[in-house]
């Protein structure tokens, strides 16, 4: 069939509109609040920090690319983002710390090599240096907030810093080291490599430091090594001079406020720090360092072993006692077959060989071995009161229990967060008796308290801290957890339960969940389904007697709360007649790239299908799937695509390489048990991102293709064959198209990731195609929606570019028009992912509310007109 040469409508609403928020910061509107509803972290918190004076206040750091503050002891959470900047500051936070003369003073540093400074106790941050490569090195005064409002971010970019430190007796004295230490996911000790791995993206072998509150910095390199990489600085409190600092470099030692140092210190076996803490007390002047080292593995026989362990200084780090007491670990009375497994890990990660290789030649378990600890505190209050933690889930390392405590000194440890199979098995209890040990698990959870009783502890901990009052922060696997007496129990503090066993959650606004599609129509009043990566499919429910009536309740329905769940659901249907009849697609981890469903609203699922399959591991990507659509009228016929080109996943890029299946438009004709690859008409290279069924005749189907040469295209039969819509020249992919269910009117939302600003923005349609009118400007555009109840009201997703590209649109985030796209609004407030939106709706039922859901920070509602309660 010939293409229809398009016709553009020379109508271009709000120009001036346009061009500000183009090329100006443009503030969103204070009236439209967004409220996170989780649920909790559902994701890795990277760091947790508290404030140094005020224990109402502390920040987390996920990564997901979002930051968050609490000052009310962790009730609620807010975004540290500036909802009116590009999306890049703030977004993964790597280390705060605060002034002891002003608690309203503090600085930060982020993973893009960026320092920030707050005067409001951390609830606004101001960037002021490029760390590395930077504002200086390109003629930029950093000083100048302006400077950092539009322009440079290519040459603006940072390299990686580890760590931050401020003068405890002088606020205008701040320091920062070098590199990517904490990075515990990639950067591993062993005995070929002791001092970690550096990176292209991180800095090393030097420090920065401020003597006037970072309005100035010089870089100090003194004799450092090129790689090294800095782990904590600790400034001595009864004398500035003197600074103690944590490097994979061993322990190094200033005595004139950070000039020259040196390494002369003992009693350290192997001075491969992994982590330095301190204690002071200001009454008596008592200045204490404690110090965890590397465990060191030496081959002994048939067995293996350590060096290392927890060790204390009392004259400023210059010599070191151990009180690493009974941490060691008799593995010859433990009766746990992970533990084994870890250890082979661990041990064939140290010496470079194959765990089958480690199994063959340490055939004897050792009596007393120390695992890989990797994070120390100590509480301000007492300081015999100790804790260390390990990752053995990301690092290399095995044991038992997440942390472990010693309130005398070092003298007896013992694990104090427990929980999982072992422990709630009562496994080797005489072991753990006769070493004071308590047992039994003592950890709660919120949605993945069942999916935690079952796994075998195999948990990362990736943070450890405690507050001026003592309470103890950690994050296990993906909770945040605290102890309020001394680690004998811990509870989660990411979400709130209507009340005790309802299984029904409010988040408190720190999520870090991997928010995906939303289907608010389910056949039933009030469930709206919402799906994640990593946690499964989600349903709203009643919050019951909850106080707040804005707040949002959700329930898992599949995920970690079922033996065999599915956990990255990607797209949910539900049968057009029978409500509790769901269908999901997966795209990782298990079921990936299967059909799944339930026939009784959530209580058993089976899979029906299997679409994919590749040759990689489950825990990675095959085909990203979209736009799972039942037919209204012969629930038979079922749709959905398979895109390519991936612009709002975790990964994104091309798709993997499929051993079964392909990529592009997919059709059942008996209920999704069987499948064919339909892309007659496509361009070979064709990438469908979305796919749409006519309101009134289910056998046409448009699809969004975000390919290069993308574009519109439309099927008359069922998706038999396609043919190309004409649009306009300039747009080269569109990644989504939406039909008013009421007036027909098409939209599409185009542009690419690193494309210009012309070809993107939201274009309408009022004929079917023929002509074609923008009406609303910006170059990369993920989605456009009207609202079911009122065709006048459109919401818009405007993504961020790549950060060579990022100054070419100065404002992405969430839009609202409430007059047909005449006028817009920027409604960013409380997000914390608004450059990557991944799904935002008008609500089907209630004009005053919308819904969206965050890349990584989980789902969101906000109401409009003063609306009370989404419920109808």
């Amino acid at each position: 069939m010939k293409q229809k040469t398009s016709e553009v409508s020379n109508i271009q609403p709000n120009k001036d509109f346009f061009s500000q928020i183009k090329n100006e910061k443009f503030k969103s509107d204070d009236k439209v609040q967004w409220k996170n509803f989780g649920p909790g972290m559902a994701g890795y918190n990277e760091e947790f920090w508290t404030h140094p004076t005020d224990p109402n206040v502390m920040f987390m750091g996920p990564d997901m690319h979002v930051s968050y503050g609490s000052w009310d002891g962790g009730v609620s959470w807010q975004t540290l983002k500036d909802p009116d900047g590009l999306g890049l500051k703030m977004k993964r936070v790597l280390d705060i710390e605060f002034s002891l003369q002003d608690p309203d003073y503090g600085m930060a540093i982020d993973w893009n090599g960026w320092a920030y400074e707050t005067k409001d106790r951390g609830r606004s941050w101001l960037r002021i240096k490029s760390l590395g490569r930077g504002a200086q090195e390109v003629g930029m005064d950093p000083s100048d907030p302006k400077a950092f409002d539009k322009g440079w971010y290519y040459e603006q970019q940072g390299a990686r810093h580890s760590e931050l430190a401020v003068d405890p007796n002088n606020d205008n004295i701040w320091y920062i080291g070098a590199g990517d230490f904490w990075n515990v996911k990639a950067n591993h000790k062993s005995a070929a490599k002791p001092h970690g791995i550096n990176f292209k993206y991180a800095e090393y072998g030097h420090i920065w430091k401020t003597s006037d509150k970072g309005k100035t910095w010089r870089k100090i390199t003194a004799d450092f090594p090129e790689t090294m990489d800095v782990a904590k600085i600790i400034i001595q409190p009864t004398n500035s001079n003197n600074i103690i600092m944590a490097t994979s470099h061993g322990l190094l030692l200033s005595e004139d406020a950070g000039n020259t140092w040196h390494q002369n210190v003992s009693g350290l076996p192997n001075n491969l720090p992994r982590d330095l803490t301190s204690y002071y007390d200001p009454i008596t002047h008592e200045f204490s360092l404690y110090l965890v080292e590397q465990s060191v593995y030496v081959q002994d026989g048939d067995t293996v072993s350590s060096k290392g362990g927890v060790f204390k200084s009392s004259d400023g780090g210059k010599s070191w006692n151990s009180i690493t007491g009974n941490l060691a670990l008799d593995l010859t009375q433990i009766s746990f077959e992970d533990t084994f497994e870890r250890f082979h890990r661990t041990l064939a990660h140290w010496f470079g060989i194959s765990k089958d290789e480690s199994k063959t030649k340490f055939t004897q378990l050792p009596k007393e071995l120390l695992p890989v600890f990797n994070r120390i505190v100590v509480s301000p209050l007492n300081s015999k009161e100790i804790y260390v933690t390990y990752n053995k889930k990301h690092d290399y390392t095995f044991g038992h229990g997440d942390i472990w405590r010693t309130l005398d000194g070092g003298e007896t440890w013992t694990g104090v967060a427990r929980h999982g199979s072992y422990w709630k098995s009562g496994q080797d209890t005489s072991y753990w008796e006769s070493r004071g040990n308590d047992i039994g698990a003592n950890v709660s959870f919120a949605h993945m308290q069942s999916y935690m009783d079952r796994a075998g502890e195999y948990s990362g901990n990736r943070a450890l801290a405690i507050n001026s009052k003592g309470e103890l922060f950690a994050g296990i696997h993906q909770q945040t957890i605290i102890s309020r007496d001394k680690g004998s129990s811990w509870q989660q503090i990411d979400d709130f339960e209507t009340s005790p066993g309802s299984k029904k959650w409010i988040g408190r606004g720190a999520s870090n969940l991997p928010g995906r599609f939303m289907l608010h129509e389910t056949g039933i009043k009030n469930r709206r389904l919402l799906s994640s990566g990593e946690h499964g499919l989600w349903q709203t429910v009643s919050a019951d007697d909850w106080p707040d009536k804005n707040a949002v309740a959700v329930q898992q329905l599949e995920g970690q709360l079922n033996p065999d769940g599915a956990h990255s659901i990607s797209t949910v249907a539900v049968h057009p007649h029978k409500p509790n009849t769901i269908y999901t697609l997966s795209w990782r981890q298990k079921h990936r790239g299967k059909l799944r469903r339930t026939e009784d609203g959530g209580k058993s699922w089976e899979n029906i299908a299997t679409i994919f399959d590749a040759e990689n591991g489950l825990w990675q990507k095959l085909a990203t799937q979209n736009s799972l659509i039942i037919d209204p009228i012969n629930p038979d016929n079922m749709y959905f695509c398979a895109t390519y080109m991936r612009i709002s996943e975790i990964s994104n890029g091309p798709g993997t390489k499929l051993a079964k299946g392909g990529y592009g438009f997919y059709r059942s004709t008996d209920g999704g048990h069987t499948w064919e690859l339909s892309n007659s008409g496509f361009d070979k290279d064709a990438s469908v991102r979305r796919v749409v069924m006519h309101p009134d005749k289910p056998e046409t189907l448009f699809a969004a293709l975000n390919n290069d040469n993308g574009g519109l295209y439309k099927s008359t039969n069922k998706g038999s064959n396609w043919e190309k819509i004409s649009i306009p020249k300039v747009i080269k992919a569109v990644n989504n198209v939406f039909i008013d269910r009421h007036t027909k009117e098409i939209l599409i939302s185009t542009g690419r990731r690193n494309g210009i600003y012309e070809e993107g923005g939201v274009w309408r349609s009022k004929d079917e195609g023929v002509t074609w009118q923008q009406i609303f400007k910006a170059p990369f555009v993920w989605q456009a929606e009207v609202s079911p109840v009122n065709s006048k009201l459109i919401v818009i997703s405007v993504a961020g570019q790549v950060v060579s590209m990022a100054d070419q649109f100065m404002n992405p985030g969430v839009y609202l028009s409430e007059d047909a796209g005449n006028t817009w609004s920027k409604i960013n407030h409380n997000l914390a992912n608004y450059d990557k939106i991944v799904d935002v709706k008008p609500d089907p039922f209630n004009e005053n509310v919308l819904w969206a859901s965050g890349w990584g920070s989980g789902w969101y509602i906000t109401y409009l007109n003063g609306q009370q309660g989404w419920m109808k």
